[in-house]
């Protein structure tokens, strides 16, 4: 029987018990894996998630369209920032797009070498669990959290996911994170959206202006595709 495991935090991820055979699903609910999955349902070519702002502005230079910020803030240089709207126009369907955030792109360069890296959102949340499912692997649940610490918006998800994996009697849990996760998720399931006006980041964003993306980030099923990590290169696996 395949594990699921929840990492709550980067930090936590050197310390993980699946040792290998596993899938890394990058979570970053607000709002990194939102608009990533935004951006592929929308028509994007492919992402490249890019660590630094340096290499960010190297792929600027190059003549890349960039989305890029630095705790909410559009960076200078960048064409856009991280809202799921940004990558939802025409301007950028068939495009490859460079990509910075502060927490999303740092987790998906930390884990860039696990046996597989897919994005998770709650808009992909059913395609994600049924192509988890054919794959027959370990889980890891990697939540880019803020800044190395744990977040709400992050764990409720990871909770979602591991009861749609359970549900398929193709898994268990294989840690006591996990176990945290389904249940924050038994109480904010009820009204997700309600639940996480309580979040830290749910109130920076809204000091910055920034929240009007909020409600669809947590409406289910807007996006039917997977965001795969292929050397380097996000690509949309569209096929389960």
């Amino acid at each position: 029987m395949n594990t699921i495991e929840v990492c709550f935090t980067p930090k936590l991820y050197s310390e993980i018990i699946t040792k290998k055979n596993f899938i890394v699903v990058m979570v970053d609910i607000l709002r990194a894996s939102t608009s990533i999955c935004a951006a592929f349902e929308n028509g994007v070519a492919a992402i490249i998630p890019v660590a630094t702002l340096e290499e960010a502005k190297a792929y600027k230079d190059k003549g890349y369209l960039v989305a890029s910020e630095r705790e909410g803030v559009v960076t200078g240089f960048a064409d856009f920032g991280n809202s799921a709207f940004n990558f939802m126009t025409e301007a950028v369907r068939g495009k490859t797009i460079a990509y910075s955030t502060t927490n999303g792109t740092q987790a998906i360069e930390l884990a860039k070498n696990a046996q597989a890296m897919v994005i998770g959102s709650f808009s992909n949340i059913t395609f994600l669990s049924k192509w988890l499912i054919q794959q027959n692997s370990n889980v890891v649940i990697l939540c880019a959290g803020w800044k190395n610490k744990f977040n709400l918006e992050d764990s409720i998800f990871s909770g979602a996911l591991t009861e749609r994996l359970l549900q398929s009697t193709d898994f268990k849990m294989d840690c006591d994170a996990a176990e945290a996760a389904l249940d924050l998720w038994s109480i904010a399931k009820i009204n997700p959206l309600e639940y996480i006006q309580k979040a830290a980041h749910r109130r920076r964003l809204k000091k910055l202006n920034l929240d009007d993306v909020l409600e669809f980030t947590f409406q289910m099923d807007t996006a039917n595709v997977v965001p795969l990590l292929k050397n380097g290169v996000m690509i949309g696996e569209k096929d389960i």
